[in-house]
Formats: C-alpha cells, structure tokens, sequence
C-alpha cells in the first residue's frame, strides 16, 4: 500500500476553532493510504517583500514542512466573506519568493465549517482563486461546505451525525483518489 503525506493548514488562528475540530475528524476518517499533519500558520510573520533575500528560520522550515508533503488540504473558516488574513499570509510566505512557490505542482484540497446555512463556501471560492493563480492542482469535483451545529465533532475528532461522518469520509477517499491521478501525471521529482 502506498501511502501519501498530506499537509494541512487550518486557516482559524483560534485554539478553539471549530475548523480545527473538523480537522481533527479528517484526520481520523481518512483512509489508511493518507498520512496527515498539520501545517502551523500561526508563528509567521506578516509576510514582506523585504524578506526574499533571507527568510526567516519560521518560514524556511514553513516552506520545508510543504516540501515535505505530497499534498495539502485547507481547513478553514469564513472571515467578512473571505479566507482569513493569517491563510492568506501563509500563502504568500509559501509562494515567494518569486520562483520558489511551494504549490506549485501540488495536489490540494479546500474544506471549511460554520455556523452558517452555506457553510464556507464564499471563502472557498476565494482560495481556489488564489490555488489556481499558485500553480496548485485543486480537487474540484468534490465540494464541502459544512455547516457547523454544537456537538457535531467532539473534541477528539469523531463526528456524531453518521451521515455528515459518511459524508467527510468520502470527501477524503476522493482527496487520495485525486492525490493518485495527479501525482501520476506530474510526479513530484519531475
């Protein structure tokens, strides 16, 4: 069996974050041929031109940690109908600098919780804006967009509601399907 690394971020700073706890679910319903962890955002800098010539220790191993991966998956919220300014940031750290974009070539996917009716779905939108102008193969047939109630996903990651745990289930068995077809086109040390 072979087994891919995938790196995830999630994009709430918050230690109570309710796309942390989805995150944690992931992590648990992913079929065996995935291997996840997590991706810190929170100790980068607010990213800066001025720093290209000479990242900082923090954002080299940043850079490092998705070196290290085969893929990545987003876990995030919605801010003011958009994707938190702490993502973002990460995302121009692991772009730049110029000729040096960390996704390039790398599978992801996108996947956020709230409270709300439609889920994450406007800063979704955003982000695969943002993947696609990185270079990244972005997992596109499977959408999900969940809408977050009390008690959905305990604190150690299991989904109470057998069919949003199916759900999320398939969700990560497409994302390793993806990860296979993409990986088989555009191998990492092509």
């Amino acid at each position: 069996m072979k087994t891919y690394k995938v790196g995830y971020f999630v994009g709430s700073l918050s230690s109570t974050s309710i796309n942390r706890l989805l995150a944690r679910a992931l992590v648990r319903l992913a079929p065996p041929e995935l291997v996840l962890g997590e991706i810190a955002i929170k100790d980068l800098p607010l990213y800066s031109p001025d720093y290209d010539a000479d990242y900082p220790p923090v954002a080299r191993a940043f850079k490092q940690a998705i070196a290290d991966v085969d893929a990545v998956l987003f876990v995030t919220p919605e801010y003011n109908r958009s994707i938190p300014g702490g993502l973002k940031n990460a995302i121009d750290w692991a772009s730049r600098p110029w000729g040096k974009n960390s996704f390039a070539r790398k599978p992801s996917g996108v996947i956020g919780t709230s409270p709300g009716a439609i889920g994450t779905a406007v800063a979704q939108q955003g982000l695969r804006g943002v993947l696609c102008y990185c270079n990244s193969p972005l997992m596109n047939t499977v959408e999900a967009y969940v809408q977050f109630k009390p008690g959905l996903i305990t604190a150690d990651g299991d989904v109470t509601d057998a069919s949003t745990a199916e759900f999320l289930r398939n969700y990560m068995a497409e994302l390793h399907a993806f990860i296979v077809r993409v990986l088989t086109v555009l191998p990492r040390n092509a």
